[in-house]
């Protein structure tokens, strides 16, 4: 049950951030309301603290009266679970955003949890390092938002997620305490990993204050690729060449024939709005197997249906092609009043049926469809292009996700790949994941937060 926020727990909460960082008003209240997800929830407080030692008091205060307390980064969550679905606090961690510690030798960073992945990305280049992860929203992405939905991105075929670069982290449990997990070498089998435990739980079961993540050297060498397809099918034929030959790429991602029209009319960047299916091939490493690598991937597009093959000669031409993929967030939004994103993932082999089983539910339910997908590793986005006013509509867009999540399931596939579960996928878990794993993680969640006020209505709730 919801605990009332009264003048004197408001009082009490002001006093550990002070007025300036402690809102209240109607106006602040409602910015704080809402993210990607299609519903709204206003908290009754947004808390902005800048330290560990401020998270670990309001947490304190917090568990002693009973006070639901969602965490917030930037607001890019894309299934309410940045929300206050049960009103209460939002603890928005934007303004612990210091870049702590960039060590060169080891390979490592320390980061505040409001540190934007893009900043990350620039400060490891900058000593010729690198750190993978790569999601849509890179630009303004939290990493500690990225630490609790796992997210991946665009590079994950070949350098895996966020998971896979996480060395250890500080986070606030419930009661106020304040755990360390991990460590900063690579290599550490202490116990439980309790690091990745934490990854990917949606804020449901502690707050992130510091991360430490794992940074690669920088490759020596990278060239894009655009090949352009008449039949989507010989795009992923051309996906299946390339694995074949052992050919790992950075990034593999296909464009669907709407999102190459909406693109182009959002950016006019001369895509061919005729093309059925557009790959878009990152090849990185050594120079030498860059060039051999990259020759024999656009070999593999024009053997397998590729009408036509663009090979980039520059750093500066390999970011021109990308910035069409870059674009297609805000030029889909254009399209309908609402756009519900989806983000199942399939063995690779199946994924050109996936394709065609959107097209095909889109159809027969009357819902105008798109698709974007990381070829490489079977995560696909259907976009389904409606009016979230339109009440009938948005029953066809629940009967068509429901068959999708269906196939997915049936091949053997996931119901999101990276952008979580929130309130927007949860009625699938128990489908997918079924009553003793969902009662198991229940037990971990009570484990943590005994009292439910971490991120409350978030999924574990809506699924068990």
């Amino acid at each position: 049950m919801k605990t009332m926020l009264t003048k004197e727990i408001l009082s009490i909460l002001s006093a550990v951030v002070g007025e300036e960082r402690f809102k209240t008003t109607a106006e602040d209240l409602v910015t704080y309301s809402y993210d990607g997800y299609l519903q709204e929830f206003l908290p009754d407080a947004v808390l902005f603290p800048k330290t560990t030692e401020e998270v670990s008091r309001i947490m304190t205060i917090a568990s002693v009266h009973g006070i639901s307390v969602t965490p917030r980064g930037s607001g890019t969550s894309m299934t309410a679970g940045s929300l206050a679905k049960k009103g209460g606090i939002v603890l928005c961690f934007s303004m612990m955003n210091k870049i702590l510690e960039v060590n060169a030798a080891n390979r490592y960073a320390v980061l505040e949890p409001g540190v934007v992945v893009a900043e990350l990305q620039k400060a490891a280049d900058a000593l010729n390092l690198f750190y993978p992860p790569d999601p849509g929203s890179v630009a303004v992405a939290s990493i500690a938002g990225t630490v609790m939905t796992n997210a991946g991105g665009m590079r994950g075929i070949k350098y895996g997620v966020t998971r896979d670069y996480l060395l250890g982290l500080e986070v606030v449990l419930p009661s106020g305490e304040v755990m360390k997990t991990g460590t900063v070498t690579c290599k550490d089998v202490a116990g439980y990993d309790l690091t990745r435990l934490i990854c990917g739980s949606e804020g449901t079961l502690a707050l992130v204050t510091k991360v430490t993540v794992r940074l690669l050297p920088k490759p020596k060498a990278k060239r894009t690729l655009e090949a352009i397809y008449d039949r989507i099918d010989d795009a992923g034929t051309t996906v299946a060449k390339i694995f074949e030959a052992g050919i790992i790429p950075a990034t593999l991602e296909l464009m669907g024939n709407t999102v190459i029209r909406a693109v182009e009319d959002f950016a006019h960047m001369g895509l061919p709005v005729d093309a059925e299916a557009i790959l878009l091939i990152d090849v990185d490493g050594d120079p030498d197997g860059v060039e051999k690598q990259s020759a024999q991937v656009a070999e593999f597009c024009r053997e397998n249906g590729a009408r036509d093959v663009h090979l980039s000669s520059s750093d500066k031409e390999n970011e021109r092609l990308w910035a069409a993929r870059r674009s297609v967030g805000g030029a889909m939004g254009r399209l309908r009043p609402t756009c519900v994103v989806e983000d199942s993932t399939v063995p690779v082999s199946f994924l050109t049926a996936a394709i065609k089983k959107i097209k095909e539910v889109g159809e027969r339910h009357n819902v105008q469809t798109a698709v974007l997908a990381h070829a490489g590793d079977g995560n696909f986005h259907p976009f389904f292009l409606c009016d979230k006013r339109d009440e009938e509509e948005m029953k066809r867009v629940e009967m068509a996700k429901d068959e999708l999540v269906d196939f997915v399931l049936s091949v053997g596939g996931t119901v999101s790949g990276e952008h979580g579960i929130g309130i927007y996928k949860a009625k699938y878990l128990p489908k997918q994941l079924g009553s003793v794993t969902l009662n198991l993680m229940m037990s971990l969640k009570n484990a943590f937060d005994p009292k439910g006020i971490l991120n409350p209505g978030s999924f574990l709730e809506h699924a068990i």
